[in-house]
């Protein structure tokens, strides 16, 4: 299947367009043979059941370009690959101006496997990202189990202001915790190494004597040390 593709891209030649032309392209499967024509919109929506303003609102963003036959717009074997990374980038949550960034990096690519590498260090970033969601997610609803139990019992203990102190950059990250930021974004909003938020994160979390991130935020809030 791969050189099938590779064959109908080498002899459709360079795309017209600010998508531009891409000489190596991540490996991505493709769940049906490549035609062996080029495709108008209709078709090229059908095939990866989008609408046709998804693939014109793809075009705006300059991550594929379309050609004429006629008056007819269609998308070389070159467009329906990259349709394909696009499409697997946004399965997976991928947001457009990552794809834009990515297939930028990808114009650099001098080689197949560094094309691949690029691809692949995408979705490392990304799967850690959604490990980080599904711990922040869990951690949310310990939360609302600890709340919920705290307003029967009235147990919900708050550390006394003179014993939480922090930094600037603590309270900056804390601030940032209340509005529900990600770790990984909370890093990226403080130009911090992951591992270096994280280990933030947990001390403020002991300082408020709290047993995670939410439990610290609503003690914080009840405290008066962010806005509720």
């Amino acid at each position: 299947m791969r050189s099938d593709i590779m064959t109908a891209m080498n002899e459709s030649g360079p795309m017209a367009g600010n998508a531009g032309y891409f000489s190596h392209l991540p490996q991505v499967s493709l769940p049906f043979e490549m035609p062996s024509q080029p495709l108008a919109i209709a078709e090229m929506a059908d095939l990866f059941g989008v609408t046709h303003r998804t693939l014109h609102f793809y075009e705006e963003k300059h991550l594929i370009a379309a050609s004429r036959s006629g008056g007819m717009r269609v998308y070389d074997a070159e467009q329906i690959l990259r349709m394909a990374v696009i499409n697997a980038c946004r399965e997976i949550g991928i947001p457009v101006v990552i794809i834009q960034e990515l297939m930028e990096e990808l114009t650099g690519a001098n080689s197949q496997e560094e094309a691949d590498a690029i691809f692949h260090s995408m979705l490392s970033r990304r799967k850690r990202e959604l490990t980080a969601d599904i711990s922040h997610i869990h951690r949310q609803m310990l939360q609302i189990e600890t709340l919920l139990t705290a307003e029967d019992d009235g147990t919900l203990e708050i550390a006394k202001p003179a014993v939480i102190i922090l930094n600037d950059v603590e309270k900056r990250c804390l601030a940032l915790m209340a509005e529900g930021y990600s770790a990984p974004r909370i890093a990226r909003s403080l130009d911090l190494p992951f591992e270096t938020l994280r280990a933030m994160e947990d001390g403020i979390i002991r300082k408020f004597q709290a047993t995670n991130r939410f439990q610290a935020v609503a003690k914080a809030v009840l405290l008066g040390m962010v806005p509720n």
